[in-house]
């Protein structure tokens, strides 16, 4: 139960706050709606409206990166359980995309129904029904009108200020969404790319939605005259004379949506201004490696870069594309001069990239040939706190290793420096790649580590386990016996690769035995079915006291 409260409690805290709050926007607006007879069929599309505005008000917030980097660097001193909820940003930002295509599914239908029962108010002449006298307030100056058709057409609905935005604000919405798609995502990521930046004709329609003010209701001084409660009942008796109930009058209902928005927006702007303004700063690639394994380094300068362990950057090309840019681990240390990355060759882009570079030449690039790169970051991960936990657990998976060849490097140029403020005593490094062409570009930078571990007589400090996870056992056990050498066959290093996959409940076990009463902080970066296994083992063991606090990288 205590490593389910430490893991979750505070996310299930902010989801529910972030329901209940939800709930009393939902009821307050259906409320305001349904007490008025005449308004009562637009409650089920203002209710869901007015949980829209608040969505809306959020959705932008989880995407500002300077903003949560800020954030997470003040909260983190105070609360290290605080600032990890910040490394859930995207997850936060997707439930409230969700959330706000419910509502809008919500909206929409209700409106189909609003506009049926419109229509046949305008059309069915009884004088003794209700909807049809209040659909015939106003037909003669046209300025105290409740039905907002007008005439027999419905479709003069979709030609209003409401109508024409809402069809483009639902077809930006699906577009967006459809194009969110994991499989999209990373199959075609600049369709993802491209089609996410329509969430500004999104916004620009959500504010412009109400401007024509088709949602009307009894105005203040008419209400103090014309109490609907008392004279709903007596509507064949109104504007006579002799009566206490005058006709009512109506009048549009002023737009909200901006007083919600507003604020998140001019923030969002600030953000890319920022950005803009950190991309146009000069960046110097001073180095170029292609790794066997299709992997990109690239080595640059920039000046007044700093960084911490595990912090992404952004990478844009303007050779490649003027507009794209794409996130990428740094793999360099902050004791280092430079920053660096390692780019996996597997889509358009990052193939233009490589061959920019000159990956598909044989001969070594003169350096005023290599295409110019604009940086925009760093940005903070969960990585950052590492060294914040006595006990670490890093868990890479393929390229996911790159966050961790920073702390990696940082740990080997803290022990050599002799840094004696390092406060976490044990790593446990865990990589699982699925062929061995995977471990070239790594393999130099855990035999380095190893090397000096050893000649400190630190070798104890860092224990590493690499698994092969698409080698047969039968395949295995031929390549030991073909290799008997001292040092692993495939990695180089005294640490021998391991095949299949890793029983973590195992792991798990013993290291909660190897350290009682500790804090153990778990890192993961790999996908989302590692994920769900290793979150489940952090809540599960409580073997010796000990805790395990997850942490997933999420970019």
């Amino acid at each position: 139960m205590g490593n389910f409260a430490a893991n979750e409690g505070l996310s299930i805290f902010v989801i529910v706050s972030y329901e209940m709050k939800l709930s009393p926007v939902s009821m307050v607006n259906f409320h305001s709606f349904s007490l008025s007879p005449s308004q009562h069929a637009l409650s089920w599309a203002r209710a869901p409206a007015a949980c829209l505005n608040f969505n809306c008000m959020l959705i932008l917030l989880p995407v500002c990166r300077n903003l949560l980097s800020f954030l997470r660097g003040s909260i983190q001193y105070c609360s290290r359980t605080a600032a990890r909820q910040l490394d859930r940003n995207l997850t936060f930002h997707k439930l409230v995309a969700y959330m706000i295509a419910l509502h809008t599914a919500i909206h929409i239908i209700a409106h189909l129904f609003n506009f049926e029962r419109f229509m046949d108010s305008q059309l069915m002449i009884n004088s003794s029904y209700l909807p049809y006298v209040l659909s015939q307030i106003g037909n003669n100056d046209n300025r105290s009108y409740l039905n907002p058709i007008r005439t027999n057409e419905t479709v003069m609905m979709f030609t209003t200020i409401a109508g024409l935005t809402g069809v483009v604000i639902t077809l930006a919405l699906i577009l967006i969404i459809t194009s969110s798609m994991e499989v999209i995502r990373r199959s075609y990521f600049e369709v993802f790319w491209f089609t996410h930046h329509l969430f500004i004709v999104f916004f620009i329609g959500l504010v412009l939605h109400g401007v024509g003010r088709i949602v009307r209701g009894q105005t203040i001084e008419s209400v103090k005259v014309h109490k609907p409660d008392e004279c709903h009942s007596r509507f064949e008796d109104w504007g006579k004379n002799g009566t206490d109930c005058p006709e009512p009058v109506f009048a549009g209902n002023p737009p909200m949506t901006w007083k919600w928005v507003v604020g998140p927006m001019i923030l969002y702007v600030c953000e890319r201004l920022v950005r803009f303004y950190r991309s146009q700063q000069k960046v110097v690639i001073t180095k170029v490696v292609m790794h066997p394994s299709k992997t990109l380094e690239l080595q640059m300068k920039k000046k007044g870069f700093k960084m911490e362990v595990g912090q992404y950057v952004f990478i844009k090309c303007p050779s490649i594309s003027q507009l794209e840019w794409h996130p990428f681990t740094l793999t360099s240390a902050p004791e280092e001069d430079h920053l660096s990355v390692h780019i996996r060759i597997v889509g358009d882009w990052t193939q233009a990239l490589y061959t920019a570079c000159g990956g598909d030449k044989t001969v070594v690039q003169d350096a005023w040939t290599l295409p110019k790169v604009a940086v925009d970051g760093p940005f903070g991960t969960a990585s950052e706190d590492v060294f914040r936990y006595e006990v670490v657990m890093l868990v890479g998976a393929g390229i996911g290793v790159t966050p961790f060849a920073s702390v990696l490097k940082s740990v080997w140029y803290k022990h050599v420096q002799e840094n004696k403020n390092v406060f976490t005593k044990k790593i446990y490094f865990y990589w699982l790649c699925p062929e061995t062409q995977a471990f070239e570009w790594f393999a130099d930078l855990l035999q380095s580590l190893e090397r000096q571990m050893m000649e400190k007589d630190m070798s104890d400090f860092l224990s590493y386990n690499i698994y092969l996870t698409r080698w047969k056992d039968a395949e295995a056990a031929h390549f030991r016996v073909q290799y008997e050498a001292e040092d692993d066959p495939i990695t180089g290093l005294k640490q021998k690769t391991r095949y299949g996959k890793p029983n973590w409940d195992n792991e798990f076990s013993a290291i909660a035995t190897q350290h009682p009463g500790s804090k153990v902080g778990v890192f993961l970066c790999g996908p989302t079915a590692l994920a769900t296994a290793l979150g489940k083992q952090c809540i599960s063991h409580t073997e010796s006291g000990t805790e395990f606090i997850f942490n997933k990288e999420n970019f």
